[in-house]
Protein backbone atom coordinates (compact mmCIF):
# COMPACT_ATOMS: atom_id res chain seq x y z
CA UNK A 1 0.00 0.00 0.00
CA UNK A 2 1.14 3.73 -0.53
CA UNK A 3 2.75 4.56 2.52
CA UNK A 4 4.51 1.69 3.85
CA UNK A 5 7.82 0.28 4.01
CA UNK A 6 8.55 -3.49 2.88
CA UNK A 7 11.93 -4.69 3.69
CA UNK A 8 12.74 -7.29 1.14
CA UNK A 9 15.57 -10.67 0.89
CA UNK A 10 16.82 -10.92 -2.48
CA UNK A 11 18.75 -13.96 -1.58
CA UNK A 12 22.48 -15.03 -1.78
CA UNK A 13 22.95 -13.69 -5.07
CA UNK A 14 21.36 -16.04 -8.16
CA UNK A 15 18.37 -14.21 -8.93
CA UNK A 16 16.39 -17.45 -9.54
CA UNK A 17 16.45 -17.68 -5.26
CA UNK A 18 14.14 -14.75 -5.30
CA UNK A 19 11.03 -15.46 -3.59
CA UNK A 20 7.78 -14.58 -5.75
CA UNK A 21 6.86 -11.87 -2.73
CA UNK A 22 10.22 -10.24 -3.58
CA UNK A 23 9.30 -10.32 -6.75
CA UNK A 24 5.73 -8.71 -6.50
CA UNK A 25 7.19 -5.86 -3.88
CA UNK A 26 9.88 -4.72 -6.64
CA UNK A 27 7.09 -4.77 -9.15
CA UNK A 28 4.88 -2.51 -6.96
CA UNK A 29 7.31 -0.53 -5.73
CA UNK A 30 7.65 3.64 -6.23
CA UNK A 31 10.67 4.13 -4.28
CA UNK A 32 14.12 1.10 -3.71
CA UNK A 33 16.90 1.50 -1.72
CA UNK A 34 18.85 -1.21 -2.03
CA UNK A 35 22.43 -2.91 -0.88
CA UNK A 36 25.39 -3.86 -3.20
CA UNK A 37 24.43 -7.66 -3.06
CA UNK A 38 21.44 -7.77 -5.03
CA UNK A 39 22.49 -7.47 -8.90
CA UNK A 40 21.25 -5.65 -12.26
CA UNK A 41 19.11 -9.22 -12.52
CA UNK A 42 16.92 -8.46 -9.64
CA UNK A 43 16.68 -4.44 -10.24
CA UNK A 44 15.23 -5.30 -13.69
CA UNK A 45 12.40 -6.07 -12.04
CA UNK A 46 11.70 -2.93 -10.49
CA UNK A 47 8.94 -1.25 -12.51
CA UNK A 48 9.81 1.62 -15.20
CA UNK A 49 9.38 4.79 -13.45
CA UNK A 50 10.33 3.85 -10.36
CA UNK A 51 13.10 5.63 -8.19
CA UNK A 52 16.32 3.12 -7.50
CA UNK A 53 18.75 4.23 -4.97
CA UNK A 54 21.84 2.53 -3.86
CA UNK A 55 23.06 2.62 0.08
CA UNK A 56 25.44 -0.17 0.35
CA UNK A 57 28.09 -1.14 2.21
CA UNK A 58 31.31 -2.67 1.41
CA UNK A 59 33.92 -3.56 4.07
CA UNK A 60 32.80 -1.34 6.04
CA UNK A 61 32.49 1.38 3.82
CA UNK A 62 28.85 2.94 3.98
CA UNK A 63 28.84 6.09 1.71
CA UNK A 64 25.17 6.14 3.06
CA UNK A 65 24.64 6.10 6.97
CA UNK A 66 22.03 4.14 8.61
CA UNK A 67 20.56 6.78 9.94
CA UNK A 68 19.92 8.66 6.32
CA UNK A 69 19.15 5.19 4.84
CA UNK A 70 16.30 5.36 7.85
CA UNK A 71 15.55 9.14 6.97
CA UNK A 72 15.17 8.55 3.42
CA UNK A 73 12.58 5.27 4.00
CA UNK A 74 10.31 7.46 6.48
CA UNK A 75 10.40 10.34 3.71
CA UNK A 76 9.23 8.13 1.23
CA UNK A 77 6.51 6.42 2.71
CA UNK A 78 5.22 9.62 4.63
CA UNK A 79 5.37 11.31 1.20
CA UNK A 80 3.04 8.21 -0.05
CA UNK A 81 5.15 6.01 -1.91
CA UNK A 82 5.63 2.42 -1.81
CA UNK A 83 8.95 1.48 -0.09
CA UNK A 84 11.12 -1.42 -0.77
CA UNK A 85 14.44 -1.82 1.46
CA UNK A 86 16.30 -4.75 -0.47
CA UNK A 87 18.25 -6.44 1.25
CA UNK A 88 21.49 -9.27 0.43
CA UNK A 89 19.99 -12.68 1.35
CA UNK A 90 17.65 -11.84 4.60
CA UNK A 91 16.92 -8.63 5.90
CA UNK A 92 16.64 -9.61 9.73
CA UNK A 93 20.18 -12.44 9.61
CA UNK A 94 22.64 -9.79 9.95
CA UNK A 95 20.80 -7.31 7.58
CA UNK A 96 20.13 -4.23 9.96
CA UNK A 97 16.44 -4.90 8.69
CA UNK A 98 15.71 -5.25 12.69
CA UNK A 99 17.27 -1.53 13.04
CA UNK A 100 15.21 -0.14 10.51
CA UNK A 101 11.93 -1.39 11.63
CA UNK A 102 12.74 -0.23 15.47
CA UNK A 103 13.08 3.24 12.90
CA UNK A 104 9.78 2.77 11.28
CA UNK A 105 7.84 2.06 14.30
CA UNK A 106 9.50 4.84 16.16
CA UNK A 107 8.22 7.30 13.16
CA UNK A 108 4.64 5.58 13.24
CA UNK A 109 5.44 4.02 9.37
CA UNK A 110 3.81 1.13 8.69
CA UNK A 111 6.09 -1.96 7.15
CA UNK A 112 6.04 -5.79 6.37
CA UNK A 113 8.68 -7.89 6.13
CA UNK A 114 9.64 -10.58 2.72
CA UNK A 115 11.99 -12.93 4.57
CA UNK A 116 15.03 -13.67 2.16
CA UNK A 117 16.98 -17.10 1.66
CA UNK A 118 20.38 -16.12 3.75
CA UNK A 119 23.23 -16.94 2.59
CA UNK A 120 24.03 -18.67 5.94
CA UNK A 121 21.86 -21.81 4.49
CA UNK A 122 22.42 -20.97 0.83
CA UNK A 123 25.94 -20.60 0.29
CA UNK A 124 26.91 -24.33 2.33
CA UNK A 125 24.16 -25.60 0.07
CA UNK A 126 25.36 -24.36 -3.09
CA UNK A 127 28.60 -25.47 -2.05
CA UNK A 128 27.40 -28.94 -1.67
CA UNK A 129 27.84 -28.87 2.37
CA UNK A 130 24.81 -29.84 4.50
CA UNK A 131 25.69 -27.95 7.62
CA UNK A 132 23.95 -30.55 9.18
CA UNK A 133 24.28 -34.18 8.92
CA UNK A 134 23.63 -37.17 11.10
CA UNK A 135 26.35 -38.32 13.07
CA UNK A 136 28.31 -35.73 12.44
CA UNK A 137 26.59 -32.37 12.95
CA UNK A 138 23.52 -31.51 14.77
CA UNK A 139 23.95 -28.32 15.95
CA UNK A 140 24.46 -24.72 13.62
CA UNK A 141 25.75 -21.20 15.07
CA UNK A 142 25.53 -18.47 12.66
CA UNK A 143 28.03 -15.44 13.85
CA UNK A 144 29.10 -12.40 12.03
CA UNK A 145 32.84 -11.56 11.45
CA UNK A 146 32.90 -8.17 12.21
CA UNK A 147 30.99 -5.29 14.00
CA UNK A 148 29.91 -2.07 13.14
CA UNK A 149 33.85 -0.66 13.07
CA UNK A 150 35.39 -3.82 10.86
CA UNK A 151 36.47 -5.30 14.17
CA UNK A 152 35.74 -8.96 15.27
CA UNK A 153 32.81 -8.91 17.45
CA UNK A 154 33.77 -8.76 21.19
CA UNK A 155 30.75 -9.84 22.25
CA UNK A 156 30.95 -12.67 20.39
CA UNK A 157 32.26 -15.97 23.20
CA UNK A 158 34.42 -17.62 20.62
CA UNK A 159 36.26 -19.61 23.44
CA UNK A 160 32.49 -21.15 24.18
CA UNK A 161 32.27 -21.49 20.28
CA UNK A 162 35.14 -23.10 19.70
CA UNK A 163 33.89 -26.53 23.08
CA UNK A 164 30.39 -26.02 21.97
CA UNK A 165 30.94 -28.38 18.64
CA UNK A 166 28.92 -28.94 15.57
CA UNK A 167 29.13 -26.48 12.58
CA UNK A 168 29.90 -22.41 12.57
CA UNK A 169 28.85 -20.28 9.85
CA UNK A 170 30.29 -17.48 9.68
CA UNK A 171 29.37 -14.20 7.84
CA UNK A 172 31.34 -11.07 6.47
CA UNK A 173 34.31 -13.26 8.43
CA UNK A 174 37.02 -13.37 5.20
CA UNK A 175 38.99 -9.89 6.38
CA UNK A 176 38.68 -11.20 10.06
CA UNK A 177 39.85 -14.92 9.10
CA UNK A 178 43.17 -14.98 10.87
CA UNK A 179 41.48 -13.74 14.29
CA UNK A 180 38.75 -16.19 14.09
CA UNK A 181 41.32 -19.12 13.92
CA UNK A 182 43.54 -18.19 16.41
CA UNK A 183 40.44 -17.72 18.71
CA UNK A 184 38.96 -20.77 17.96
CA UNK A 185 42.57 -22.86 18.24
CA UNK A 186 42.91 -21.04 21.36
CA UNK A 187 39.60 -22.70 22.51
CA UNK A 188 40.37 -26.07 21.84
CA UNK A 189 39.40 -26.99 18.43
CA UNK A 190 41.89 -28.95 16.47
CA UNK A 191 43.60 -27.84 14.13
CA UNK A 192 42.66 -30.20 11.28
CA UNK A 193 39.14 -28.99 11.57
CA UNK A 194 37.55 -29.09 8.23
CA UNK A 195 37.17 -25.33 6.85
CA UNK A 196 35.15 -24.14 3.31
CA UNK A 197 35.36 -20.93 2.37
CA UNK A 198 32.17 -20.36 -0.33
CA UNK A 199 32.77 -16.96 -1.96
CA UNK A 200 30.38 -15.75 -4.32
CA UNK A 201 27.74 -18.32 -3.51
CA UNK A 202 25.02 -19.04 -6.14
CA UNK A 203 26.63 -16.72 -8.63
CA UNK A 204 28.27 -18.43 -11.95
CA UNK A 205 31.47 -16.76 -10.25
CA UNK A 206 31.15 -19.24 -7.04
CA UNK A 207 34.29 -19.89 -6.00
CA UNK A 208 35.00 -22.70 -2.91
CA UNK A 209 38.12 -23.37 -1.14
CA UNK A 210 38.12 -26.38 1.37
CA UNK A 211 41.42 -26.16 4.02
CA UNK A 212 41.69 -26.79 7.69
CA UNK A 213 40.96 -24.21 10.67
CA UNK A 214 45.43 -24.68 10.56
CA UNK A 215 45.80 -23.42 7.56
CA UNK A 216 42.99 -21.35 6.36
CA UNK A 217 44.00 -18.15 6.79
CA UNK A 218 47.30 -18.47 4.45
CA UNK A 219 45.65 -20.92 1.87
CA UNK A 220 42.78 -17.95 1.50
CA UNK A 221 45.24 -15.36 1.40
CA UNK A 222 46.85 -17.62 -1.69
CA UNK A 223 44.11 -18.14 -3.27
CA UNK A 224 42.68 -14.59 -3.62
CA UNK A 225 39.03 -15.09 -2.73
CA UNK A 226 36.38 -12.31 -3.50
CA UNK A 227 34.10 -11.22 -1.39
CA UNK A 228 31.06 -11.57 -0.63
CA UNK A 229 32.17 -15.13 1.36
CA UNK A 230 31.07 -17.11 3.69
CA UNK A 231 32.89 -19.37 6.24
CA UNK A 232 31.94 -22.90 7.71
CA UNK A 233 33.87 -24.21 10.19
CA UNK A 234 32.99 -27.74 11.40
CA UNK A 235 33.38 -31.81 9.88
CA UNK A 236 30.70 -30.94 7.27
CA UNK A 237 32.93 -28.87 6.02
CA UNK A 238 34.87 -31.93 4.50
CA UNK A 239 32.21 -33.33 2.57
CA UNK A 240 31.99 -31.12 -0.15
CA UNK A 241 29.00 -33.31 -1.98
CA UNK A 242 29.55 -32.27 -5.50
CA UNK A 243 26.25 -34.01 -6.90
CA UNK A 244 24.23 -31.31 -4.87
CA UNK A 245 26.08 -28.12 -6.15
CA UNK A 246 23.76 -26.45 -9.50
CA UNK A 247 25.58 -27.75 -12.75
CA UNK A 248 25.86 -24.11 -13.87
CA UNK A 249 27.60 -23.49 -10.70
CA UNK A 250 29.83 -26.43 -10.92
CA UNK A 251 31.02 -26.09 -14.54
CA UNK A 252 32.79 -22.20 -13.52
CA UNK A 253 33.86 -23.13 -10.18
CA UNK A 254 35.46 -26.45 -11.09
CA UNK A 255 38.31 -24.74 -12.89
CA UNK A 256 39.43 -22.97 -9.83
CA UNK A 257 41.40 -24.66 -7.56
CA UNK A 258 39.91 -26.36 -4.46
CA UNK A 259 42.56 -25.84 -2.31
CA UNK A 260 45.55 -23.12 -2.54
CA UNK A 261 48.38 -25.53 -2.43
Amino acid sequence: MPGEVWLVGAGPGDPGLLTLRAAEALKRADLVLHDALPGRAVLRLVRPGAEIVPVGKRKGAAPVTQARINARLIAGARAGLRVVRLKGGDPFVFGRGGEEAQALDAAGIPWKVVPGVTAGIAAPAAAGIPLTHRGVASAVTFVTGHDEAGDLPGAVNWDALSHLGGTIAAFMALSRLDEIALRLLAGGRPAATPVAIIAQATTPDQRVLHSTLGTCTLDARRAGLPTPALVVIGEVAALGLGAAVPAAVRSRSSAAPSSAA
